[in-house]
C-alpha cells in the first residue's frame, strides 16, 4: 500500500518542530506497513539564505532543511521537493511522485498544504487540520479564498470540533477527530534531568494568524495568553521557567518584561532548529508548561499539540492551558491543565512535588493513547483505508 504526505519543512526552516509533525505521520503511516512518499511545495518568494535575505530556491537555507530533515530519516528515496509549478528542487523526481500518487491509497494533505488536484491520479485527497477554530471559521467565510473544498475526508486536532458544546461553524463537513501521533521510537523515556525542575517550551510570541470570533467575541492571541502568565516565576518555588520562544525585535519591551520577572528566553532557532536539537531540548527539560491560541481556548475546540506529546512521550510531565480536554485525556497526572494563571502555579507546585510520579504518568498517557499505531491505525479504520 502507497501512502502519500504532503506538508511544510522546507518552507519551515530551523523549526524542529514542525519537521516533526510531518515526520510523525511518515513515520507512523510507514509503521503500520504503509509505502509512504512525501511531497513539499516550495515558492521562490518564500526561499531565503542563512542571513534570512530572499534568494534563489537552490541556494536556500529551506533546500538545505529539507535535505537534511529527508537524509537523517532515511526519506531520500521517498520525498520530493517542487517549485510552484512543479519544477524539480529537491529530491526524487517529480514524476516518481506522481506515479506514488497514481497508485497511492490516500493523499494525506496537511494543513492543506497541495491544492487538491494537483497530484492528477490521488484518487483520495483527505485535510488534516492542525489548527482548529482558525480553519473552520476560516471555511465558512466566503468573503476569504480559504476552504478547505476539494477533499474527500476532513480530520482535525479538535478533539471536540461537531460536539454541540463547541461553538465552530462545521461548513457542511464531517470532521473526523485525531490526536496527534507520536512514534515512540524515536521518543524514548529518559530520565529527568539533575537539579531544579525546568519547566520548557518552544513557540512563537505572536500568532501568525489574526484574530477569529468566538460566539461573537474577538478570542485573544497567542502572545496575550503569555502575557498573563509573566509573573509566573515569582510565585513559584523550586523550579526555573524557560521559553524557547520566537519573537520579534518590535517586542522587545515584552522580552524585557518576561526576563525582569524571572523567565530565561532563548532562541528556538538556536536550541531546536531541526528535528534532533528539537528532541534533545525537550529531553533537557523537566516539564512543559505551554499557553494555547486564545481561539483554541474559547472554542473549547479540544486542540491538542503534537509538542506536548512529544514532551509526554519523552517522560516529561505537561502544563498546558485547558481547551476543553476533560473526557477526552486523563489529566491530572502527567498532563495537567490550567485556565487561570493560580491554576498554572499550583499545576506547577504540583508537578515539584513529586517529578519522577508525574514523569511515569507522561510517558503511561502516551504510550496508551498517544501511539502512532494506536492513533493512526483508529484513523485508517474511520477512513476505511488498508486492513
Amino acid at each position: 500500500m502507497i501512502a502519500l504526505v504532503a506538508g511544510a519543512i522546507a518552507n519551515k526552516p530551523g523549526n524542529g518542530g514542525e519537521a516533526w509533525v510531518r515526520l510523525s505521520w511518515i513515520l507512523g503511516l510507514r509503521r503500520l506497513g504503509f509505502d509512504v512518499y512525501f511531497v513539499e511545495r516550495l515558492s521562490a518568494a518564500a526561499c531565503v539564505d542563512a542571513a534570512t535575505d530572499l534568494c534563489a530556491p537552490a541556494d536556500s537555507e529551506n533546500r538545505r532543511h529539507f535535505e537534511q530533515v529527508i537524509a537523517a530519516f532515511g526519506l531520500g528515496e521517498r520525498a520530493a521537493l517542487v517549485g510552484e509549478d512543479g519544477e524539480w528542487l529537491a529530491g526524487i523526481e517529480p514524476a516518481a511522485i506522481a506515479a506514488a500518487a497514481a497508485a497511492a491509497e490516500v493523499v494525506f494533505n496537511i494543513s492543506g498544504h497541495l491544492p487538491p488536484g494537483s497530484l492528477p491520479g490521488a484518487r483520495r485527497w483527505v485535510y488534516v487540520d492542525l489548527d482548529p477554530a482558525f480553519t473552520q471559521i476560516w471555511h465558512d467565510d466566503k468573503s476569504l479564498a480559504f476552504s478547505v473544498g476539494g477533499h474527500d475526508d476532513h480530520v482535525t486536532v479538535g478533539l471536540n470540533v461537531g460536539r454541540s458544546d463547541c461553538p465552530l461553524p462545521l461548513g457542511g463537513l464531517d470532521w473526523i477527530p485525531t490526536l496527534p501521533p507520536v512514534v515512540l521510537s524515536e521518543w524514548p523515556a529518559t530520565p529527568l534531568p539533575a537539579g531544579a525542575l525546568r519547566f520548557t517550551t518552544v513557540s512563537t510570541w505572536r500568532s501568525p494568524h489574526g484574530a477569529v470570533a468566538i460566539d461573537g467575541h474577538p478570542a485573544p492571541l497567542k502572545h496575550h495568553e503569555f502575557r498573563r502568565l509573566r509573573g509566573l516565576p515569582g510565585g513559584v518555588e523550586g523550579a526555573a521557567f524557560e521559553l524557547a520562544l520566537e519573537i520579534h525585535p518590535g517586542d522587545a519591551a515584552d522580552l524585557e518584561a518576561l526576563r525582569a520577572a524571572g523567565w530565561a528566553v532563548v532562541s528556538p532557532r538556536e536550541v531546536a532548529a531541526g528535528p534532533e536539537a528539537f528532541a534533545a531540548y525537550l529531553r533537557g527539560s523537566g516539564a512543559e508548561l505551554s499557553v494555547a491560541q486564545g481561539a483554541y481556548v474559547e472554542s473549547r475546540c479540544g486542540w491538542f499539540s503534537d509538542r506536548t506529546a512529544a514532551y509526554l512521550a519523552s517522560g516529561r510531565p505537561a502544563l498546558v492551558q485547558d481547551t476543553g480536554l476533560a473526557g477526552r485525556l486523563p489529566v491530572g497526572e502527567g498532563l495537567l491543565t490550567f485556565s487561570t494563571p493560580a491554576e498554572v502555579a499550583a499545576g506547577a507546585q504540583r508537578i515539584i512535588a513529586d517529578p519522577a510520579a508525574h514523569a511515569e504518568a507522561a510517558h503511561a498517557l502516551a504510550v496508551e493513547h498517544l501511539d502512532s499505531d494506536r492513533v493512526l491505525g483508529e484513523l485508517l479504520g474511520r477512513l476505511g483505508i488498508g486492513g
